[in-house]
């Protein structure tokens, strides 16, 4: 049991677990939507969409999370300005964002004089290093991503299962994908200090996919999810103490290993319940039985 809360007895220990949590909530709240609707793709080049804000602030002494909002702002009008182009696909636009940002932020970075450094800073992240102010704008975050879910939940379940109904309803599909984009934008900023732009996207797609191979109801899913994504964060934390790797790597692996142990076990069910429902399966039962 030591081996398991030692680490969390040092204080910086104990305030990554917090900002995980938090960054965890935010996700899950964000990530739902973004797994029922199929905007993986589109989460994961907004997380890269972010990298030259975050390095552009840092080469000018600015707020990083100030730079990480206003880069993921862009990134996100870029892929709704393209995304209406008849003759480009939405896949296409998101693709050509998404290479063209990350290597403008690749760019800025190497002007850095610690070019190796910052760039693993921000694309990884510094979980270690969070302040108790960071805290603070975690918690605002997560009661703003709470708010907007639960003022927009009806948008947002039509919008993920049939956006044609949805204008049909008169829910605003236009303004309801607007504001899931903000999630998106407000939950990979949140996230950056946790894990970095590169691994934002394991938090904010891993523990919902994980969580909705078990339930079917929405808000069961988001608390699943969030008490998977801060599990992974505690197991990471701990693994990174005794084997001294990359924090937030190891919360990163430590969430996508969670997902593949609830996808096989949901495979394992799935061939259990199909087998007893055989005639076979039922006499074999009855035997045991």
């Amino acid at each position: 049991m030591d081996w398991l809360f030692v680490p969390f007895e040092v204080s910086f220990v104990a305030r990554a677990l917090w900002a995980g949590a938090l960054v965890s909530s935010i996700c899950a709240l964000v990530g739902t939507w973004v797994v029922l609707r199929g905007m993986a793709f589109l989460g994961d080049a907004m997380s890269h969409g972010m990298l030259p804000g975050v390095a552009l602030a840092s080469l000018l002494g600015g707020n990083l999370l100030l730079g990480a909002a206003l880069s993921a702002g862009a990134m996100t009008l870029g892929v709704t300005a393209l995304g209406r182009s008849s003759r480009l696909s939405q896949d296409t636009a998101i693709g050509l964002l998404f290479v063209g940002m990350l290597s403008l932020g690749v760019i800025i970075v190497s002007h850095s004089q610690s070019f190796a450094v910052d760039l693993t800073g921000f694309l990884f992240g510094d979980v270690l290093a969070v302040r108790p102010q960071d805290l603070g704008f975690l918690a605002v975050a997560l009661v703003v991503a709470v708010v907007v879910s639960v003022l927009g939940h009806r948008s947002f379940v039509a919008l993920a299962f049939d956006p044609r109904k949805a204008h049909t309803l008169g829910l605003r599909p236009r303004l309801a994908h607007a504001c899931l984009l903000g999630l998106v934008t407000l939950a990979i900023v949140a996230s950056f200090h946790v894990v970095g732009t590169l691994l934002v996207f394991s938090l904010l797609i891993a523990p919902p996919a994980a969580t909705v191979l078990w339930v079917d109801r929405i808000p069961a899913i988001m608390l699943g999810a969030a008490l998977l994504g801060t599990t992974a964060t505690a197991v990471g934390l701990v693994g990174s103490w005794h084997w001294g790797t990359a924090a937030g790597a190891t919360i990163s692996a430590a969430a996508v290993g969670l997902f593949f142990l609830s996808a096989l076990a949901a495979e394992l069910r799935h061939r259990m319940q199909r087998l007893s429902t055989t005639p076979r399966g039922r006499i074999e039962a009855g035997i045991e039985g």
